[in-house]
């Protein structure tokens, strides 16, 4: 029972890290200069035309309805998460998509849903695309047509202090926290592990799946597991947000694999043509750099929307 207490506790502090933010800067597409950033919900996509050359590109049904649904799993800040209002997406991937369907000349609709089902849904037609930080891997390239918009990376935070003393080279029979679905756990860690520890005669990291991102924070801050492995801004929010919980190990997880993420949709899709023009609009635009800087991803920017 004092466990069960224990946790609950910890969970409502972790809790606190998706409603707190640092005050002052001006969001993009807002005057507003006081408002902490998980409150301020102006749209970045006000007054922003549609690019003529995605709109040409734009399959005849999306025409006729008007509208574009995009799956994300809203409960990584500062890539995807809702505000405190509890309804409306904030982050960098709600911004960018917002622009593309702008671009698109249509309305965004936005399903908030499980990172392990967006790949389902969009195979089976319930959503048009994902925006929602997710890499380019070979399983996925069989089912998906990805577009990149973004660099990424993956860090692993420890408890506060690092108390022992683990490096991204240490991690070893160590019990890693992963978020379900993640490409930490689907690629990154096993191939980690086999490099760093297996193929040296060490014993594997092992890796603890858990539902979320939040959840893993929790477990990592009542120290039942040694780290999580996730995406370095995710952690990186969740360490400014809630301070004194958490070190992230520098440098960031060396994964061997190309670090650009992307929007996906499914493979051989009519939309994709549409889709990439409009991304390749959006990083043209002034909205792309002001969204990256506001959530403070300057580092990720990229110039080129390739289909991967």
């Amino acid at each position: 029972m004092r466990t069960r207490n224990r946790i609950q506790t910890t969970a409502a502090g972790l809790a606190v890290l998706l409603a707190l933010s640092a005050c002052g800067g001006t969001s993009p597409g807002t005057q507003d200069t006081e408002l902490p950033k998980t409150q301020n919900t102006r749209d970045i996509s006000e007054g922003v035309q549609p690019d003529p050359a995605a709109v040409a590109l734009l399959p005849e049904s999306f025409k006729t309805k008007g509208e574009i649904t995009v799956a994300m799993d809203l409960s990584s800040p500062p890539m995807t998460f809702l505000a405190e209002d509890n309804q409306t997406p904030i982050g960098v991937n709600p911004d960018l998509a917002r622009v593309v369907a702008k671009k698109l000349g249509l309305k965004l609709k936005f399903e908030n849903t499980a990172f392990d089902t967006i790949i389902p849904g969009i195979d089976g037609g319930r959503y048009d695309f994902t925006a929602t930080t997710m890499a380019a891997t070979e399983q996925r390239l069989k089912v998906l047509d990805m577009i990149n918009y973004l660099k990424g990376g993956s860090a692993v935070a420890v408890p506060h202090g690092n108390p022992q003393k683990l490096t991204n080279d240490t991690l070893c029979g160590k019990n890693i926290g992963v978020a379900k679905g993640s490409t930490q756990q689907l690629n990154h860690l096993p191939n980690v592990s086999k490099w760093t520890c297996e193929e040296k005669g060490r014993p594997a990291i092992n890796a603890v799946t858990l539902p979320s991102i939040q959840e893993a924070l929790t477990q990592l801050d009542s120290k039942r597991i040694d780290g999580v492995f996730y995406d370095a801004s995710a952690l990186a929010w969740a360490n400014e947000q809630q301070p004194n919980h958490f070190t992230i190990l520098e440098p960031r997880m060396d994964t061997r694999t190309n670090t650009t993420v992307a929007m996906a949709l499914k493979k051989g899709s009519p939309l994709t043509p549409a889709l990439q023009q409009a991304i390749q609009s959006v990083l043209e635009s002034p909205e792309y750099k002001e969204s990256l800087e506001y959530w403070g991803l300057e580092e990720s920017a990229i110039t080129e929307a390739a289909i991967r």
